[in-house]
């Protein structure tokens, strides 16, 4: 379903992707961990064509990104669902004007149709009912589900999240991992999660792939990641002060 080739990002003099290649199969969950800044949101932002990489390729469903004009790219990105990291709500719209926002923006579609999408999102995340209320009235966690239901109201084939537990108590955080298993297991969706959270990490992912210095160092299962011997690996995903991680920034210190 996506497949990333060889990509390479700068900023100025700054690497954030060093030929990066990575392939996520279609219904499956892909985790993307690393430390923060290492570029996980950057390789995000290819995936929806936000960013152009500065070398190689990037597919969704086949289709080289890149090759696409406008209407191309609005047509795909109507696939994909994203789930930003601090929800991203319009503080002077209402919950359920922020959820169909996606639709009202970019597709042809009645008040009816819309109104019943968007309840329908809201329950997809046990938030029924709630379309009138502001976002000022809500939650941490309860913003969380709703930038979910606004992902989900264009009924997506893709679902990215930008760091989903971010900011939330961690049973909120629990809750909110149970939800994006449960939405991928009903929906059969293709998600891509990126996160430093490896509780989250285990919990939802097929595959688990690492980002350091702007390259994907490891790539496996939950088990798999779990039992690794690569030490950099190691140190992150059982978050130990001393190790190869440490050193190197002692190093440009």
């Amino acid at each position: 379903m996506i497949e990333i080739k060889g990509v390479s990002k700068s900023f100025g003099t700054h690497k954030v992707l060093d030929n990066v290649s990575l392939k996520i199969d279609k219904g499956t969950t892909c985790v993307i961990i690393g430390r923060s800044g290492c570029g996980k949101s950057v390789l995000l932002k290819h995936i929806v064509r936000v960013l152009l990489p500065d070398k190689g390729k990037v597919y969704v469903d086949g289709k080289d990104l890149d090759a696409l004009n406008e209407k191309e790219l609005d047509k795909l990105r109507l696939k994909i669902g994203l789930v930003f990291q601090g929800g991203a709500l319009f503080d002077s719209l209402t919950v359920g004007e922020n959820v169909g926002f996606g639709l009202i923006e970019h597709d042809k579609i009645s008040k009816k149709e819309l109104l019943e999408r968007i309840e329908e999102s809201l329950c997809l995340v046990n938030l029924c009912g709630i379309g009138n209320l502001m976002p000022s009235e809500l939650s941490g966690g309860m913003k969380k589900r709703v930038a979910l239901a606004r992902a989900l109201c264009v009924k997506p084939d893709i679902i990215l999240y930008d760091e989903p537990t971010t900011g939330v108590d961690p049973i909120t955080a629990d809750s909110i991992n149970e939800l994006i298993k449960g939405l991928h297991d009903k929906l059969k969706v293709t998600s891509v999660v990126v996160t430093h959270d490896m509780k989250s990490a285990y919990m939802v992912a097929d595959k688990i792939s690492m980002l350091y210095q702007g390259k994907i160092i490891a790539e496996g299962t939950p088990e798999e990641i779990q039992k690794t011997e690569h030490p950099v690996v190691h140190q992150f995903i059982n978050g130990l002060a001393h190790g190869p991680i440490t050193e190197t920034l002692d190093n440009f210190r």
